[in-house]
């Protein structure tokens, strides 16, 4: 057999070669894999947003630096989840914007004992503990008249802790904390750099007490989703 005729069937062979190859990619829609700009496999990634809810605003630090003019005027307190902040107000203006963390279960609100949510709902101080092991802290009248009602619908509760719960709240005393709907929820210290709570509301040792200093028992605490 010539040269001319060998290397005429070589390159038929490989003819063949190249088409069942691409028949195949065709048949279970591989293709060839190119290289390509980093980034572009993302082409909508999102645009970073001008603000993060770990950024205080000019305004909220610049309130902040000034000093407390204690006693406050009918103080409260405003927990916002969702932008992990606690807002102090005294005579209606904010004075003090504080960055918190949450209890690990992050998004839901508390309904029952170990379920890792901070309640939302509207509160008040009911405790203060200087010697607390999270440094200080203010118990919060959780669990509410609301909570109350929930608790004793879905079974929950007894009709015997529920009207505990709802005696305490209207004597504004603290309210049973060893039902099944749980209890002991603090704003406290111990840091605020991620949410690793039980269910509390935690900030820096710094400012949790300059909170404690100037927040007493019976303030109206609102925790917002």
């Amino acid at each position: 057999m010539s040269k001319l005729v060998i290397l005429s069937q070589c390159a038929l062979l490989l003819f063949a070669a190249v088409a069942l190859s691409s028949c195949q990619q065709q048949a279970d829609g591989s293709a060839p894999v190119s290289a390509a700009p980093e980034g572009s496999r993302n082409e909508t990634e999102a645009k970073p947003s001008p603000a993060t809810r770990d950024e205080l605003t000019t305004e909220q630090e610049a309130a902040n630096r000034l000093p407390l003019k204690l006693p406050l005027v009918n103080p409260k307190i405003v927990v916002t989840k969702s932008a992990r902040r606690l807002v102090l107000y005294s005579n209606g203006g904010a004075v003090r914007t504080y960055k918190v963390a949450l209890g690990f279960n992050q998004k839901d609100d508390k309904v029952k004992q170990d379920d890792g949510a901070t309640p939302e709902g509207n509160f008040y101080v009911c405790v203060r503990n200087e010697n607390s092991r999270f440094y200080r802290s203010l118990g919060l009248s959780y669990p509410n008249t609301e909570d109350a009602a929930r608790g004793l619908r879905d079974k929950l509760i007894t009709r015997a802790q529920y009207e505990r719960i709802v005696s305490a709240i209207e004597a504004k005393q603290r309210p049973p904390w060893d039902t099944p709907l749980g209890g002991e929820i603090f704003i406290h210290g111990g840091g605020s750099q991620n949410d690793w709570t039980s269910g509390c509301i935690a900030l820096e040792n710094e400012q949790m007490k300059e909170l404690f200093d100037a927040v007493p028992k019976g303030t109206p605490v609102v925790v917002e989703p």
